[in-house]
């Protein structure tokens, strides 16, 4: 199939480009740069529908300031296709996401005219006002602009940020990108001339005289024209909340509608009044191509896709995905317990929990991206008796990291974690991959951690931990398919801190935590081909740890290597701890933690990611060779 035509696109290298071209130009202008986007991401996947809602907005901001010099933010990156199809990365769009190339969202690195790094939510504000007090400090001149979804509104840090904007008063442009919201066009016909009037140089200076002037009233006077100034405002757009947060609030507008876009961008470029403002712009994700406006997610994420029909390409059938696993799992407790409940943070299909919110539609529960909140929230359900599943990917945990200290662990709540996109996650790539849980969580007094090895193991954790009363408890598991194990209607309930031996030997022991299980066995094989018998071991718990395995592995193998797909710090470091105090690490033993390397792993295919990592077949088979300080068998078993 042919790419599209962009004569006019083929002409823009850089933003400068844009400067100089008309209302009407820019308008063809975004039509191609939609037909690329959508070409592009059909031979890489990706985020295509929060792109393709932004492209007007990306043109407009692009040809109204001055990039890179004024500082332009997308909060999460993942609506930044056309920014870097229009600064100078289009010849590698087609890379986006694969190994070596772009990647899905905003990186300083990859381009000057990515100011600040993202792929959490919610951050560009702050990043923006730090940027725009910065300036001030140094006495520099230049915009910032932080571009911020209605999604991510749901997040506390975004009015953390407004509010203390407000009280700095810098100059600061906050775009509110909503695509929750629809405006009728008399409605937004209006609403566009109310903008371009109360965003003009006019406007904002009568308005400033008008609050001098009112300031030499007697203070309740003063008081009343104030209210009465805002609650117009107010009453006229809904911006009551910005400006009580100290924004000057204009929209909102057609967010698609370049003949309104651009002259209030304008208004707002040249207005020189030293206080922050919000402009409320609406828009559809998915715009411009049918499939997408079509589709209940409006394509947000896909896989490659054929442009014409906008079918996607399908993987060969296989065993069921982790997430979904999960799912059934929680269901069948759920089905058994009416006080299992769920608590998402604006995943319940990235975490499985639609099929939950299907089956038990009052005891699902969707915060908006508010970890912080969902974990306090768990918390406060656990007092009163109920059974609260957070179900949270791990690098988003993150964002929850005191709550899951001071209101779970503290206080011993029995607050269930599952943890989703533990270890490396592919294309996502190092900003959402799990790999810092193990040891976030493991050094939390009171806290129970598991990792299934797969995804009948998966069933039994879920089950363990709805059995599980006696405080917090956290289990992690991979994206991606499991091994394809025939699975049963409900788990079971293991017994706390209790390992398992899969396979026994004598010279090489391996004690995995997580899914390398199936990577340990393959490696024991090799060795055993090569005259090293090894043992194979799943621990289940980091915490508590199963004590009593760990130190039989240590006293009767030579070689003893721990497996885990996190940190150092983890389950490797836990191990050694227990080791190191009962002196198994005196006499002999050969003791190798292997775990994720201490960088940052980009995107990649999983398998080529462990590779990098050093977490596969090959790599524990060498470790357990250098180990030995031999490539044969030679090392005898430990009396």
């Amino acid at each position: 199939m042919s790419r599209p035509q962009t004569p006019l696109l083929d002409r823009v290298r850089i933003p400068a480009d844009l400067r100089n071209l008309s209302a009407e130009q820019l308008k063809q202008l975004a039509a191609e740069l939609r037909a690329e986007t959508i070409d592009a991401v059909s031979t890489t996947g990706g985020h295509l529908g929060a792109s393709l809602g932004v492209v007007e907005l990306t043109v407009a901001i692009h040809a109204v300031f001055d990039t890179p010099k004024d500082r332009l933010i997308w909060d999460v990156g993942h609506q930044a296709y056309p920014h870097k199809i229009l600064t100078g990365r289009r010849d590698r769009i087609r890379t986006l996401r694969q190994p070596g190339g772009l990647s899905g969202f905003t990186r300083r690195s990859e381009s000057e005219y990515d100011p600040f790094g993202a792929a959490h939510s919610s951050t560009s504000i702050s990043a923006g006002l730090g940027m725009a007090v910065a300036r001030d400090l140094k006495g520099d001149d230049r915009q910032v602009i932080a571009v911020i979804g209605d999604g991510a509104m749901s997040a506390g840090m975004a009015y953390e940020a407004m509010n203390n904007a407000g009280s700095l008063k810098s100059r600061l442009i906050v775009v509110l990108n909503d695509n929750d919201m629809s405006i009728a066009p008399p409605v937004g016909a209006l609403s566009a001339y109310l903008s371009r009037t109360i965003s003009s140089r006019p406007f904002l200076s009568v308005r400033e005289v008008m609050a001098k002037l009112a300031r030499r009233f007697p203070a309740p006077l003063a008081k009343a024209a104030e209210r009465a100034d805002e609650y117009a405002r107010g009453l006229l757009t809904g911006g009551t909340l910005f400006e009580e947060l100290g924004f000057y609030y204009v929209g909102p507008i057609d967010g698609h509608e370049l003949d309104h876009l651009l002259p209030v961008l304008r208004n707002l470029r040249d207005a020189e009044e030293p206080h922050p403002v919000l402009l409320h712009v609406v828009t559809q994700k998915g715009k411009g191509y049918a499939p997408a406006e079509a589709s209940a997610d409006k394509y947000h994420g896909v896989v490659k896709f054929n442009v014409v029909t906008g079918e996607q390409v399908k993987a060969p059938p296989g065993p069921p995905a982790y997430t979904k696993v999960f799912s059934q799992a929680l269901i069948a407790e759920a089905e058994a317990d009416d006080r299992i409940v769920a608590i998402t943070a604006a995943m319940p299909s990235g975490t499985g929990l639609d099929g939950f919110q299907k089956r038990f539609p009052n005891r699902l529960f969707d915060v908006g991206i508010a970890e912080q909140h969902a974990v306090t929230f768990a918390a406060g359900m656990a007092t009163e008796g109920m059974k609260p599943f957070c179900a949270i990917y791990s690098t988003f945990l993150q964002r929850a990291y005191d709550q899951v200290m001071h209101d779970v662990a503290l206080q011993n709540l029995p607050v269930r974690f599952a943890m989703d996109r533990a270890g490396l996650v592919g294309a996502d790539g190092a900003t959402h991959a799990g790999s810092f849980d193990i040891a976030y969580l493991g050094c939390l007094p009171n806290m129970v951690l598991m990792a299934p090895a797969d995804e009948l193991e998966l069933m039994h954790m879920t089950a363990t931990a709805a059995a599980y009363d006696d405080g917090p408890i956290a289990f992690r598991y991979p994206r991606g398919e499991g091994t394809g194990l025939v699975l049963p209607s409900r788990g079971g309930v293991l017994p706390i801190g209790k390992g398992r031996i899969l396979r026994e030997g004598t010279a090489v022991a391996l004690l995995s935590y997580g899914t390398r299980l199936g990577e340990a066995m393959r490696a024991a094989d090799e060795l055993g081909a090569r005259g090293l018998s090894c043992t194979v071991a799943d621990a289940r718990f980091a915490k508590p740890l199963d004590t009593a395995m760990v130190e039989q592995l240590a006293r009767h193998h030579a070689v003893l290597i721990t497996l885990e797909e996190g940190s150092v710090g983890g389950f490797g470091s836990l191990v050694a701890q227990h080791l190191a105090w009962k002196g198994l690490l005196d006499g002999g033993l050969r003791f190798r933690p292997m775990c994720l390397p201490d960088r940052f792993i980009d995107h990649e295919a999983p398998r080529k990611q462990y590779d990098e990592a050093g977490l596969n077949c090959a790599q524990i088979v060498a470790a357990a060779l250098a180990a030995l300080g031999t490539d044969r068998a030679t090392a005898p078993a430990r009396a």
